[in-house]
């Protein structure tokens, strides 16, 4: 049995980033009842160490072997072997594509996520996982116009851009097809064989000279020690200054450590060396990206394209760039190209959904990145994509899924974490709109957005002397804002300063461009001249509120205003204070959001925690 109360409070300290108080509940809770799966659960997500959180989900798992959030966390703690039909993320709501994307085998899914369940879904699964290279390259001739380019003779290529994949590979290996990898993340580093940098297209050369040095590279490489590379290439350059590919992971292990400017110097190093090796023109273009994201990188990429057209990596960097200049239909042509070149990357599905999303095609968007999300179950930044798209569709429960994930491991994203917070406000979750607005002040004390949901939410939830807080910073920054305007007229009432919520009236009233907003502004201008003892003026606007046309008008608000119209005019009754709660009428409209937009939470969020 559940103790909702304690439960409820853990979870919340969760949230909010307190695992120690999270970890101290949740264990009396299991002290009460060890055969809880569900607080099983949540203690793993408090721990601090993968070996507590497998404990923990291995407890969970034995009370309850079929129990999907716990296989699901065990797989990504690689203490059970990956398992195809289980879904990672369960989504509530499929959706109907496009006739023109669906893969010419696959026959109509059914509607509704019960149906998903009750279908041949394992086998479809099976199938996908066989013919992998198939469905990438159907699904791309049918999602992407792809063009033919003649192809040069075999070159060597330097393989892939930053994602991750599953097993780690020899330096020097030509790895069949599958993207290749990037440092260790987070998320990653939950699993018992971490993702680590793979597939080393760009083949070292050994000699007597260098076989130590490059031996200490590859093994520093591929565990993500960037310095330790580092020292061992520069040794390997010092003795041999012609080696082509240890300027090329030079510049690499600079720039997966973050240093873009050390990347960029050792690129042009190796230009100098070798001009015609085009895999140092792609590292170029993403160390000046990395430094400025909107500078001119196409001149270095097609350059790298005319030395190599073979290089798939050289068509979804430039994709990249001309998606971010509005150059769809040429970004979709190069993902085209890089995927023919590069099957079975999630990167190419992910540079496809965020092209599809900027050119607001939602649901090829989605259709995108979940393919991306199927051939890497942690690539992050697809998660926050999956966010924004589910939110753009106005799918909050499958938004938030993607989101909180993402936050758990960036938790320093602001604009993530403030779309998340929006999210929460729209669906009424004001106090953790609060929570999550308190960290991105503390992250960015500048970040407008925060103040706006913060204060709204405390107006919502009665808080008179927090809203008092952000009143100036709101008056300032949104002075012609209806919703503001508004609730600043609520927190002058809310903290008996009628005179100023009588001043603030005028204002708003004229800000007031709906019915429905003026529906607001009457009730609220009633409420605030009856607290001022005005009854005169208070009646002449529970009479305007009762004008206006019925659907601007919720039953609530109209009973309401008739009520207190009655006691107004009778002579004998005098004017009695009423409730400063918010009618149900009309839900607040939400500012302009930022550009960046991210991801959107369901109405009470109790997500299984995430591993």
């Amino acid at each position: 049995m559940v103790d909702d109360g304690v439960f409820q409070e853990a979870v919340e300290a969760l949230r909010a980033g307190n695992k120690s108080k999270a970890r101290d509940l949740l264990t009396d809770l299991i002290k009460t009842d060890q055969s809880n799966v569900t607080y099983w659960i949540w203690l793993s997500a408090a721990m601090d160490s993968p070996k507590e959180r497998v404990y923990c989900l291995q407890t969970a798992f034995k009370l309850d072997p079929e129990n999907a959030a716990t296989k699901r966390g065990l797989i990504l703690l690689g203490a059970l072997p990956a398992d195809e039909t289980v879904k990672p993320f369960p989504l509530n709501r499929p959706r109907a594509w496009e006739e023109k994307l669906l893969l010419a085998h696959e026959k109509p899914r059914p509607k509704g996520w019960a149906a998903v369940r009750q279908s041949p879904v394992f086998r479809l699964g099976l199938a996908i996982l066989l013919l992998g290279g198939l469905i990438a390259g159907v699904t791309f001739g049918l999602i992407i116009p792809s063009t033919q380019r003649a192809r040069g003779p075999a070159t060597i290529t330097p393989g892939p851009s930053p994602t991750f994949t599953l097993s780690p590979t020899a330096i020097g290996a030509k790895p069949a097809t599958q993207a290749a990898g990037t440092p260790s993340g987070p998320l990653s580093d939950l699993l018992a064989e971490p993702y680590t940098p793979t597939a080393l297209y760009v083949e070292t050369e050994r000699s007597p000279l260098t076989a130590d040095f490059l031996l200490q590279f590859g093994s520093a490489f591929r565990t993500g020690e960037w310095d330790k590379a580092i020292e061992a290439l520069n040794k390997i350059i010092e003795a041999e200054p012609t080696s082509t590919y240890a300027y090329y992971y030079l510049g690499e292990a600079y720039r997966f450590k973050n240093d873009p400017n050390g990347a960029m110097q050792a690129y042009s190093r190796g230009i100098d060396q070798n001009p015609n090796f085009g895999p140092l023109y792609v590292g170029m273009a993403r160390a000046r990206l990395a430094l400025d994201s909107n500078t001119n990188a196409l001149p270095l990429l097609d350059q790298a394209i005319s030395l190599d057209p073979n290089f798939g990596e050289a068509y979804l960097e430039r994709a990249r760039v001309k998606a971010r200049d509005n150059d769809i239909t040429g970004a979709l042509n190069d993902l085209g190209e890089a995927n023919t070149r590069l099957p079975g990357s999630p990167l190419v599905f992910h540079y496809l959904a965020q092209a599809r999303f900027k050119e607001g095609e939602l649901d090829l968007a989605l259709r995108a990145a979940l393919e991306s999300q199927k051939l890497d179950l942690i690539m992050l930044e697809n998660y926050l994509l999956l966010g924004q798209i589910h939110a753009a569709l106005e799918d909050n429960d499958a938004a938030i899924q993607s989101l909180q994930i993402y936050i758990t491991y960036k938790p320093g994203d602001v604009p993530a974490s403030v779309l998340f917070g929006e999210l929460l406000f729209e669906l009424g979750e004001y106090q953790q709109t609060i929570t999550m607005m308190d960290r991105v002040t503390a992250l960015e004390r500048t970040r407008r957005e925060a103040y706006y949901y913060r204060f709204l939410s405390n107006v919502e939830l009665g808080n008179g002397p927090a809203a008092n807080e952000d009143l100036g910073f709101v008056e300032r920054e949104y002075r012609d804002s209806f919703d503001i305007n508004l609730a600043i007229l609520r927190a002058h009432v809310l903290n008996e300063r009628y005179g100023s919520a009588e001043q603030s009236i005028d204002k708003t009233e004229a800000l007031a461009e709906t019915d429905e907003q003026k529906a607001l502004i009457y009730y609220w201008a009633g409420i605030a001249f009856e607290r001022r003892e005005k009854p005169g003026q208070a009646a002449d606007y529970w009479s305007l509120l009762l004008d206006l046309p019925q659907k601007a008008v919720t039953d609530e608000m109209r009973a309401e205003a008739e009520e207190h119209l009655a006691a107004l005019v009778t002579p004998t009754s005098s004017p009695t204070p009423t409730s400063t709660r918010r009618p149900t009428a009309t839900k607040l409209v939400t500012p302009t959001r930022t550009p960046t937009r991210t991801p959107t939470p369901s109405r009470t969020p109790t997500p299984t925690p995430t591993q």
